[in-house]
């Protein structure tokens, strides 16, 4: 089934500050693009609007999932995430006194999810041992690496047919964003999701996207058609590799 999400013309922001500015872009189904710019660019002000957080002021936001065409532009979160899109958000945003098994099963309160918890549970402790060995600890006891896969772990629970992942690389060390973005790769794959992807790891953002988008001050500056053709683009290479 087709899962894909189209962003069109979005206008959004906070109170009088507007954030974004005519943001259009498409992720089709089975890829992963990302989105790639610095802090204070707007990306995760565009992951919020697709979720319903921050309400679009303007434009349209549509996924396809399970090859049913819906509109999610005033929409609840709630609604969104019962559609089939999960938000692994920024900084994690664990229950740091619940334990790791309490924050993945908060993860599937979706009605599809609900029936299938013991299956989607099985399935994190597969792809995450470390979370299966310390199913009792504290969220908020562990590594920065380890909140990251529980984080990850927890929007699986909800079974997602899109993915949408903001800044997994933040505060994490450079052996860890690398192993993150691996993981990210091995369960779009695994779990056969559409992937959109926040990032300002240039680098380790462009190792498993299929194509991206630079967002600069709130507009889609440049649109890569390819991860090599992200990687080429001079102005890329000049202000966000250093090249």
């Amino acid at each position: 089934m087709d899962n894909s999400i189209v962003i069109d013309g979005i206008d959004a922001g906070y109170g009088s500050v507007r954030v974004l500015e005519g943001v259009s872009l498409e992720v089709r189904g089975g890829e992963t693009v990302v989105l790639l710019g610095t802090n204070g660019n707007g990306k995760s002000t565009l992951m919020k609007s697709i979720m319903g957080m921050v309400p679009p002021r303007a434009g349209r936001i549509t996924a396809r999932i399970d090859g049913v065409t819906h509109h999610l532009t005033g929409r609840t979160t709630e609604e969104i995430v019962d559609l089939g899109v999960a938000l692994v958000p920024e900084g994690r945003r664990l229950f740091p006194r619940l334990s790791v098994e309490e924050n993945l099963l908060l993860g599937a309160f979706r009605p599809k999810a609900r029936a299938q918890i013991r299956t989607n549970l099985a399935f994190c402790f597969e792809a995450f041992p470390r979370l299966a060995e310390r199913r009792s600890q504290l969220a908020g006891s562990m590594s920065g690496g380890e909140q990251q896969m529980l984080a990850l772990g927890r929007a699986l629970m909800s079974a997602p047919r899109i993915l949408l992942i903001d800044e997994p690389s933040v505060g994490l060390a450079p052996v860890l964003v690398s192993r993150t973005i691996d993981k990210i790769r091995e369960l779009k794959e695994r779990y056969n999701l559409t992937v959109l992807m926040a990032e300002q790891n240039f680098p380790q953002a462009l190792r498993i996207a299929d194509r991206g988008y630079v967002i600069v001050h709130g507009r889609i500056e440049f649109e890569g058609k390819s991860a090599d053709e992200l990687n080429n683009n001079d102005l890329i290479r000049k202000f966000y590799l250093g090249l």
